[in-house]
């Protein structure tokens, strides 16, 4: 299971798609829109995507994934569009016969995925918005 979707994130879905017999283990992260970033209070995001660019490397990123010891199955979702405070905006999950290799798998699959596919994230604050592109971000204020 890969997907952009602008539907919410069901996890369920995850642990289901991953999930397999032989396996005693399946590491899920979820990582949900949160109400406060760097002293601002956030308002909500807006996820843009470069969709055949993104799913693409998403496929390949889950190939990387199951190409590594231990590790039976992964599935990944990421949403796009506005999300509120508390939605899930990204999940993955990693099944695998034993917890470390699901736990080490699960990481680095988000940490990769944040890193290389073309999946954007705008933040509205109180007060302005800013694309949120790493540590060079530049706030844009409103002007009211």
């Amino acid at each position: 299971m890969i997907r952009l979707q602008s539907a919410p994130i069901v996890a369920a879905e995850l642990l289901s798609a991953v999930a397999a017999g032989g396996d005693g283990a399946v590491a899920l992260f979820l990582g949900t829109v949160r109400d406060e970033n760097r002293g601002r209070e956030v308002l909500y995001l807006e996820y843009q995507a470069y969709e055949e660019m993104a799913r693409s490397e998403m496929e390949r990123l889950a190939e990387v994934a199951r190409g590594r010891e231990g590790v039976s199955n992964v599935a990944i979702v990421h949403r796009t569009g506005r999300l509120e405070i508390g939605e899930v905006s990204v999940a993955v999950a990693v099944a695998a016969p034993h917890r470390a290799e699901a736990f080490e798998t699960c990481r680095f699959v988000i940490d990769t995925l944040k890193r290389t596919v073309p999946i954007w994230k705008k933040e509205v604050f109180r007060g302005g918005e800013v694309w949120i592109e790493g540590a060079g971000e530049t706030p844009r204020r409103d002007q009211s």
